[in-house]
């Protein structure tokens, strides 16, 4: 199945940039023709509320090598070093070794999902308060341009295979594993193709799900999804 559609139809958009800093609870501003950006690093940090937000995981949204993306080889390989950048392997540049190829497919493996519930969220909202007086708050909430991270999906494990267009020998792996210094694991999957696998031991968030608040005359009114294959972050 492919992977941005998979997450699509759960509300949740891929996220392929080399920023890589989403949580649940963050508060992201984004005005109309600019990127979002980190606001709050928290919700609560923002608003105050008696109602208590649980954490919940979703064990039906799993992410898995079943689950693909294809690009066409040089839009691969530069989606997957702008990837390797968020896991602290920005100086390790792929294309330099690999110059040509066919496909570069990409997926991930152990991953697991931390959400709210909308309901939660909404009870939350529609009692809330400011934390304290802040006109840069109320006409940024007036004007609809926050998004609120309702769930993010973490995975462990990068899982890349790139087809070449020329056959590959033990050498050329042997020197992609030596610059990889054990954090990526590179083997032969037939004579043309090459499987990575990350190393790194943590989680990092592959995916997004985030709605508008939506606010009249300074009043909570509802979420909004606005993840679901629009690309917002």
């Amino acid at each position: 199945m492919k992977l941005t559609k998979f997450l699509g139809d759960q509300g949740y958009d891929l996220i392929e940039g080399p920023l890589r800093s989403h949580k649940p609870l963050q508060l992201w501003l984004k005005k109309p023709f600019d990127e979002a950006q980190l606001y709050y690093a928290n919700i609560s940090h923002a608003f105050k509320s008696d109602i208590e937000l649980i954490e919940i995981e979703n064990p039906a949204l799993s992410v898995d090598y079943t689950k693909k993306d294809d690009y066409g080889f040089n839009i691969g390989i530069t989606l997957l070093e702008e990837i390797l950048k968020t896991l602290g392997l920005g100086t390790f540049e792929i294309s330099a070794k690999i110059k040509s190829g066919k496909t570069v497919t990409i997926s991930y493996e152990n991953s697991v999902t931390k959400e709210y519930a909308l309901g939660n969220l909404e009870e939350y909202l529609f009692s809330a308060d400011f934390q304290h007086p802040n006109p840069s708050l109320l006409k940024n909430a007036n004007r609809n341009y926050l998004l609120l991270i309702t769930g993010t999906v973490f995975a462990k494990n990068l899982v890349v295979d790139i087809e070449t267009d020329f056959t590959l020998d033990a050498g050329l792996i042997a020197s992609l594993n030596a610059v990889a210094e054990g954090k990526l694991d590179f083997t032969i999957s037939n004579q043309s193709k090459l499987k990575m696998t990350s190393n790194m031991g943590i989680y990092f968030p592959i995916a997004v799900q985030a709605s508008r608040i939506d606010f009249d005359r300074s009043r909570f009114k509802k979420l909004i999804l606005v993840t679901d294959n629009l690309n917002i972050f």
